[in-house]
């Protein structure tokens, strides 16, 4: 059976012919003995025809049956209005419910090119990983309910992950950026450090080179660049390809932050870490992160990989800002979490009594904070580290249910609070007494945030821009080719 596209060009190819050759449908009909109108529907890709009537076309029109089956249109015309119809066919065209143009004999190429520049743009943003900030929500939203069935544990990208750092011939400690460009170099690239990054990336694979360009290694921090080059490395051994939606962005940006933490804090040697300090009844998110040579927040995350499937704890990690604001998550105690319609909880305002946001008044910014909370839930424990980046402030929390926080460092703590969110009496609603004190008599100038009037980034690579990123990749390759 014939797939529509090539019957298009079937008929294509013999109207070509047959005017080709100077003959009216009924004339050409005649010869091969059908009417000219069951001509017309096999011209229109409408009918498959017989081989014995190709056969007879063919020699009416003094051609080759393997002329006529060809895949490539007659004429560029033809080419033209055979692109219009499949673009005006398929259901990113047809959800407009817009109708489709008669393409005439007498309408002249420029015009249907017009009109297909249209739909190829049409094309081009459908296929963009764009999304509307609710639908950005619920794909969020999505992929935080499956990690949370899988304990936020994967274990095929932990293979992969132990498989290329033992086979970089890395053993124990803190992995190096020695190490890391040798992972690199058996993928077949050289990492580049450079300080003309262009300002939407944090790093820029050049496929055809080879080069994984980062930021200037004399950046402070190690953690962060190798964090980057194997995030890049992650694309290609995950077999990535550019995000068909938003989604498939975000669950691309996940694995690829997955695969670096399990190559930072490889499974084996952390699960070990782990175990040995929950015998001690001592695990700590700021001992875990010392002995790996990781951030506060890469401990707290990596935590949340292995602490369920490895050491039988459920926890709940929270990411906060300044503002209050929950900025990352992932639960699978039952910590209750404030949700808006869609069931996101990113963006929203953490309770006032959770240690995630009364650490911000904390005068010893240095080490972590210890506190359980009663909630509705039942009583969690929690530790909380704060920092801060040019951003502005936020703060890491990692906790537990009651019962296990005998396993944690901390346990001792006195500092207790209770919340009652999603209550809005809870920390939401201004006290009786100051509100009929002040109702009415105040007026403040509120802050606007400009992210609430910015577009959500768009692109096959959501907020980059790709002409900065190929002007880049252009500018270094001639640096190269000038070596």
């Amino acid at each position: 059976m014939a797939t529509t596209l090539e019957l298009t060009t079937l008929g294509r190819r013999i109207r070509h012919h047959r005017q080709s050759a100077g003959l009216t449908l009924d004339g050409l009909g005649a010869q091969v003995g059908v009417a000219g109108s069951q001509l017309s529907l096999i011209e229109n890709g409408k009918r498959e025809p017989k081989l014995s009537l190709l056969q007879a076309i063919a020699q009416a029109t003094g051609t080759d049956v393997s002329d006529l089956l060809s895949g490539a249109p007659p004429s560029r015309r033809a080419a033209l209005e055979i692109e219009l119809e499949k673009a005006q066919a398929g259901a990113v065209f047809r959800r407009l419910g817009i109708a489709p143009v008669k393409v005439t004999k007498g309408m002249p190429d420029e015009t249907i090119e017009s009109v297909l520049g249209l739909h190829r743009e049409l094309q081009r943003r459908e296929r963009e990983a764009i999304a509307t900030p609710e639908e950005a929500r619920r794909a969020n939203t999505e992929l935080r309910l499956r990690m949370r069935a899988r304990d936020n544990y994967l274990p095929e990208i932990e293979e992969l992950a132990q498989q290329q750092v033992r086979a970089a011939g890395h053993v124990s400690g803190a992995l190096t950026h020695r190490t890391v460009s040798i992972m690199a170099e058996r993928l077949g690239f050289e990492l580049i450090y450079v300080s003309d990054l262009p300002h939407s990336t944090r790093s820029v694979t050049d496929l055809e080179h080879g080069r994984i360009y980062l930021p200037p290694a004399s950046i402070p921090g190690g953690h962060g660049l190798r964090s980057m080059a194997l995030q890049a490395m992650a694309h290609r051994l995950l077999g990535h390809r550019a995000p068909s939606d938003y989604a498939d962005f975000l669950m691309q940006r996940l694995e690829i932050n997955y695969f670096a933490a399990c190559c930072l804090m490889p499974e084996a040697a952390a699960v070990a870490f782990l175990k040995q300090a929950k015998k001690e009844r001592n695990l700590a998110v700021e001992d875990f992160r010392d002995a790996f040579g990781v951030t506060h927040e890469a401990a707290g995350t990596r935590m949340t990989n292995l602490a369920t499937r490895h050491l039988g704890i459920p926890l709940h990690f929270l990411r906060v800002d300044g503002s209050g604001a929950i900025a990352r998550v992932y639960e699978n105690d039952g910590l209750p979490l404030p949700m808006d319609v869609t069931g996101a909880v990113e963006g929203q305002m953490a309770c006032r009594r959770f240690l995630a946001r009364s650490a911000f008044e904390e005068q010893n910014r240095t080490t972590e904070h210890y506190q359980y909370t009663d909630t509705p839930a039942g009583t969690f424990w929690c530790s909380t580290q704060t920092g801060s980046t040019a951003e502005g402030e936020y703060s890491i929390t990692v906790g537990v249910p009651f019962d296990d926080a005998r396993w944690f460092r901390g346990r001792e703590t006195p500092k207790r609070a209770a919340s009652t969110c999603p209550d809005d009496a809870c920390c939401r609603r201004p006290d009786a007494a100051l509100t009929a004190r002040w109702e009415g008599k105040a007026w403040p100038s509120a802050r606007v945030h400009m992210q609430m009037f910015s577009p959500l980034p768009r692109g096959a690579f959501p907020g980059v821009d790709d002409g900065e990123v190929y002007a880049f990749l252009d500018r270094h390759a001639k640096d190269k080719e000038t070596l």
